[in-house]
């Protein structure tokens, strides 16, 4: 399993953007990056650093993905047919931790990741492990009985801060989800504006 080296309040930070859109956020308090520097640090960025600044945002958005993995992701995009920035969102949202988190099941896409790992979720009645898994359209995620109890899936379903989006249907009673099809970049309801256009023109260069 992948570790997140840096804390993930300090992605936030330096991008200046509340990137999930959670209240305790530091951007909520000071929009500047960290460092006693941070303050004059809003040069205007090259091309390749506007590029860089896109896919730094969206692979942190995903949680744990390592370069490695983003980096595949997006050549598996680029080999398919369409609009690559588009494909690849379908992609990440395919994602069993991008589902978990968007059905409301947990608060964070780090605490997504968590569950799988420790087995309280199961895809079409099998346990699955891989925060990874690529989900297809008609799959069903299903919590275990033990994780319905959860503290933190309870605060996730009460929580108002963010709904389900159209693609996903939950049943909240059974704590089932279903990836009902594959969303385009306009119905993803990221809290911060993603560009995958610019995410294409860095990895193509």
């Amino acid at each position: 399993m992948s570790k997140r080296l840096s804390a993930k309040h300090k992605l936030d930070r330096r991008m200046g953007e509340n990137i999930w859109g959670r209240p305790k956020s530091p951007v909520n308090r000071r929009e500047y990056g960290p460092g006693q520097h941070g303050q004059r640090r809003k040069g205007k960025l090259s091309d390749f650093g506007v590029q860089l600044r896109a896919k730094q945002k969206l692979r942190g958005y995903y949680a744990n993905i390592t370069e490695r993995q983003f980096y595949n992701i997006y050549k598996e995009a680029a080999r398919r047919r369409g609009d690559t920035g588009a494909i690849l969102i379908g992609l990440l949202e395919r994602r069993l931790d991008a589902v978990v988190y968007r059905a409301k099941f947990v608060p964070t896409v780090f605490s997504a990741r968590q569950l799988i790992s420790h087995g309280h979720v199961k895809v079409n009645g099998k346990r699955v492990t891989v925060p990874s898994y690529r989900l297809n359209v008609g799959d069903v995620v299903e919590l275990k009985d033990r994780a319905k109890d959860l503290a933190l899936v309870i605060e996730a379903s009460q929580s108002t801060e963010r709904e389900v989006p159209d693609y996903v249907e939950v049943d909240e009673s059974k704590k089932t989800a279903k990836l009902t099809r594959i969303p385009a970049l306009t119905e993803v309801p990221y809290p911060v504006q993603m560009e995958p256009h610019l995410v294409v023109e860095y990895y193509s260069r």
